[in-house]
């Protein structure tokens, strides 16, 4: 692709302000989408932003296709007159950071509410009729997902493979008798999909008339407990019980000694194969629906994926397997033409990994941390002076600390290098972005939290930590226009 030259901010919805518990796609998103035009930016990217399970990461979602209810705006269905000021303030929230638990709890009755008031509209009314319409469009998807939700809320959250073995076995008869008994829930679950896309695409749409573009995130799998595994389990490595044989990971590297246990299911490729590659090609079609450029997680997944054995408690014993990468971005651009796609080639990066992303031309990413690391002898990938043009410079992703958290905490050898390499004296976080916009890559991104100078605290993942992630939130008065004119500065300086 040929993509300009370009920078712009990560931060996921969820970390937006706003007073009912979590970031929204409310008046807060707006906000935020100002501050990047005010600051010359021109991207904005995202995590997925599908709905949460365990552990309320982005990339462990019930759907590859579904919106998160839980980033659904209150005040716009006030607006709209489903719900009353009296409905939703009953709760003074940590502003600081999101709650899960205690948000679940409370936002998912709310909804329910604006859900009832919703179905006594005119069913011939405008808004049923854009309902109605939705529904039809995304039948692909919406009606499995719609029909999982309900079941998980009918056996009070337990996962798929502990269902009766009629409908875990998804027997015809089972399905349609469970589709009928559960109707009402069924219909809630796709009116919160509609409210969802409903909010997301009239603020994506705001952004792209304001010359900002939208990066969304695939990950390469999909969540063990999802829709996908459920309604699909023919493409996954599973037995005839549907227990999987071997399930995803990565081997030991920068982030953990141990490796990763992801446990996400492997994809049963001769299936994919077989098939023509259908499922992934509805599955990124989708996504550039709801996104301008799509981040490909895991990209080297797609060349050799870490299989390791189920049932075992690290990623150590596992083996690398060969993946058809190459048919299926062939099968891919043959469906849908060339794709605005960036690979993520972190971690163990071998030359066919290399090979697959020049092949199809798609940029690479650049982590600046890492370029500092004495003891990586990969570290010299990451230094700007060595960059082509095809490749995404990030001063850091969510799975790494902030910049000031990393320099904070580096080995003094480390940070004399960055210190001296990048002219870091008072500020560290401004440096790091400077670095990154001044270097040939052809996009710069930074984290929210690094443009906002922040310590450890605001870290937003630590891969291999089980708890404690996803949870951080700033406060609309930490930007200020000191902030956004020095980063503008900055972008105008470097032809940003």
């Amino acid at each position: 692709m040929n993509y300009q030259r370009k920078s712009g901010i990560l931060l996921h919805p969820t970390s937006l302000p706003g007073k009912y518990g979590i970031g929204t796609l409310g008046v807060e998103a707006y906000k935020f989408i100002d501050f990047l035009i005010l600051s010359g930016q021109k991207i904005w990217q995202t995590c997925p932003l599908g709905p949460t399970g365990y552990g309320d990461s982005p990339y462990q979602c019930f759907s590859a296709y579904a919106g998160n209810p839980l980033l659904i705006d209150l005040d716009i269905l006030i607006e709209d007159g489903f719900l009353k000021e009296s409905d939703v303030n009953t709760v003074k929230w940590n502003e600081d950071a999101v709650e899960y638990g205690p948000l679940i709890e409370w936002k998912y009755p709310i909804l329910q509410k604006a859900f009832t008031n919703f179905n006594t509209i005119d069913k011939k009314s405008l808004s049923y009729e854009k309902f109605n319409r939705f529904c039809l469009e995304n039948n692909v998807w919406l009606d499995d997902y719609a029909l999982f939700m309900s079941l998980k809320d009918y056996f009070n959250g337990k996962q798929w493979t502990l269902w009766p073995a009629d409908i875990k076995m998804r027997n015809p008869e089972a399905v349609k008798k469970y589709t009928k008994d559960l109707e009402s829930g069924i219909h809630f679950h796709k009116y919160l999909q509609f409210e969802f896309f409903t909010q997301w695409k009239k603020l994506k749409s705001y952004a792209n008339n304001n010359s900002i573009s939208i990066i969304g995130d695939i990950p390469l799998y999909v969540a063990f407990d999802s829709c996908d595994a459920w309604a699909s389990s023919h493409y996954f490595q599973f037995d005839e019980s549907l227990k999987p044989t071997q399930v995803a990971g990565v081997p030991p590297d920068y982030f953990s000694a141990t490796g990763q246990l992801w446990g996400n299911p492997l994809y049963n490729w001769d299936q994919m194969i077989e098939t023509g590659f259908e499922w992934w090609i509805k599955r990124i079609k989708s996504n550039l629906q709801i996104s301008d450029i799509v981040r490909f997680d895991h990209f080297r997944g797609l060349c050799a994926y870490w299989a390791v054995p189920y049932g075992d408690k690290t990623a150590i014993n596992g083996e690398w397997v060969k993946a058809p990468g190459d048919a299926l971005f062939t099968a891919v651009e043959k469906a849908l033409g060339k794709i605005p796609l960036i690979a993520e080639d972190l971690g163990v990066i071998t030359p066919d990994v290399v090979a697959l992303r020049e092949k199809f031309d798609l940029p690479g990413m650049k982590i600046l941390q890492f370029a500092f690391d004495s003891e990586e002898s990969s570290s010299k990938n990451f230094i700007p002076h060595v960059y082509d043009k095809n490749c995404v410079v990030y001063t850091g992703t969510h799975d790494n600390d902030t910049v000031i958290g990393w320099y904070n905490n580096a080995k003094p050898i480390d940070k004399e290098y960055a210190t001296s390499y990048l002219g870091i004296k008072d500020s560290v976080s401004f440096p790091f972005i400077k670095g990154a916009w001044a270097s040939t890559a052809v996009m710069a991104i930074a984290t929210m939290q690094d443009v906002l100078s922040l310590g450890s605290e605001a870290r937003m993942n630590t891969p291999g930590v089980a708890g404690g992630n996803w949870q951080w939130r700033y406060k609309s008065e930490r930007i200020t226009s000191e902030i956004t004119i020095k980063l503008k500065e900055i972008t105008a300086l470097y032809g940003r």
